[in-house]
């Protein structure tokens, strides 16, 4: 019997990491997960694990291969980003990968920006509000400055995407949408890296910059495979949209970070886009993506913890509440933030958080109300004013009916489709490198594309 020709895709987020298979029509037809213990960098500070990653990489993929129950033509890999393998000589791993929540020393944020700034010039150049860590630029001129032991180690630094690849082909690349994903490392007006990169002469340490779309052949296993270079996971979950859909668009690709990604922006950030959060990403092509970012899933994952502990349910509970219009129309005829946010500041946020019901479901609705107002702000800094027909969400709160249904009322007047939250990324590397076309009905038939109808609203009395 002939084996089914499929393209393998590592997908690795924070918390969950994926391994795909999918057919020539891009369908789905093989899938593993897994989470992996944290382990910690020599401040003590909470890490991804690179040996166990590596170790888990290459036993699932010999393990398929080995089994022959698929021929694999190709194999590529999505990320996250905002996260540096640095490497010596001889290919080993010289530090930990630094989390990018660790604290950066801001007499140090302050020296670089008095160097390189003045903000919001380097920001608007750079699509890169100072972030400490969060920029992975800052992260070289921290080792540079403060761990210099350890960059004179150092011959390669790779960006985690490319890290992967690196683990199955051992050849040090660069590519664009890693580049360009709010490292400080790129100067968009200029289409290079930035002056100080050259000023610190860090430029030594990236390697030859390729086409997201590469490929590299080579022998794995006794196969011949098409290894390709990786892709950041935002831009990859983008590219489906970009290579399909008919009329400009947003995509708000939701997880830990909820990012609003606008493909269709003109010109360079301005001063208003600066404080709306936004920043730049980068299409596989080099130019950039106008993108407003918020902490969503993280602060999420925090309030619902809260609740849950509150009024003593079970952990899944929020997963099973469904949107009531009720609840929504009681909640704002005397609406007053009820949560105080850990890692959303805005102003107005309260002091210490007060929950004033009995109902788990009414809490969760007020919560769900004061995270949705942030989106849609994040959502609109984003459009800025690009004319629009849709807003495409993907990821985790894509099957969120509260979340859904919020939205779409405070966007009525445009569409509101959702996609399969599992699969974004993991297919835009897949698509990256490949040579088949969409069509336009892709998202329908391989993203199980949804389309969401705003609540309507009943008036007093009726």
């Amino acid at each position: 019997m002939e084996q089914p020709r499929v393209t393998a895709v590592f997908d690795i987020g924070r918390t969950n990491k994926k391994f795909f298979l999918f057919d020539d029509h891009y369908r789905e037809v093989h899938r593993e997960y897994i989470r992996l213990p944290e382990t910690t960098d020599e401040d003590g500070y909470p890490t991804e694990d690179l040996s166990a990653l590596r170790a888990w990489l290459r036993e699932v993929f010999d393990r398929i291969l080995t089994a022959r129950n698929f021929d694999i033509h190709s194999i590529n890999f999505s990320s996250y980003g905002a996260s540096l393998v640095h490497l010596d000589a001889d290919g080993e791993v010289v530090t930990p990968l630094y989390n990018y929540t660790k604290p950066c020393d801001p007499e140090l944020a302050r020296e670089f920006y008095d160097r390189y700034g003045p903000e919001p010039e380097f920001t608007a150049a750079t699509g890169s509000p100072p972030s400490g860590l969060l920029n992975s630029g800052m992260q070289l001129y921290w080792l540079k400055h403060r761990r210099p032991e350890a960059l004179r180690r150092i011959r390669y630094s790779l960006h985690l995407p490319q890290y992967l690849s690196y683990v199955f082909t051992g050849i040090p690349i660069s590519e664009y949408t890693s580049i360009g994903c709010h490292t400080a490392l790129w100067d968009y007006r200029r289409g290079d890296y930035h002056d100080w990169v050259h000023a610190e002469e860090l430029h030594r340490l990236l390697p030859p910059i390729v086409s997201t779309e590469t490929s590299i052949n080579m022998n794995y296993g006794g196969r011949r495979l098409r290894i390709g270079v990786g892709i950041h996971d935002s831009s990859a979950a983008l590219l489906p949209y970009i290579r399909s859909a008919a009329d400009p668009f947003v995509l708000v690709s939701t997880g830990t970070w909820s990012i609003t990604l606008n493909p269709f922006a003109q010109g360079a950030l301005s001063v208003e886009d600066l404080e709306g959060d936004c920043i730049n990403y980068m299409r596989i092509d080099g130019r950039p993506v106008r993108a407003a970012r918020l902490f969503l899933g993280q602060e999420y994952r925090q309030q619902v913890g809260y609740l849950t502990d509150h009024f003593g349910v079970d952990p899944e509970r929020h997963r099973a509440v469904r949107f009531d219009p009720a609840i929504y129309a009681e909640i704002m005829a005397g609406y007053r933030p009820w949560f105080h946010l850990e890692y959303l500041a805005y102003p107005g946020n309260p002091a210490t958080t007060t929950i004033s019901t009995e109902s788990f479901d009414y809490a969760y609705h007020q919560l769900m109300v004061e995270l949705v107002d942030l989106q849609v702000d994040s959502i609109r800094a984003a459009i800025g004013d690009t004319p629009l027909r849709t807003i495409f969400i993907d990821g985790g709160f894509s099957d969120n009916e509260v979340f859904l249904q919020l939205i779409s009322h405070h966007f009525r007047e445009l569409e509101l489709r959702t996609t399969d939250s599992s699969l974004g990324s993991a297919l835009g590397a897949a698509i990256s490198i490949s040579d088949r076309g969409l069509n336009s009905r892709f998202l329908e038939k391989n993203y199980g594309l949804k389309k969401h109808q705003p609540f309507i609203i009943k008036e007093a009395g009726a």
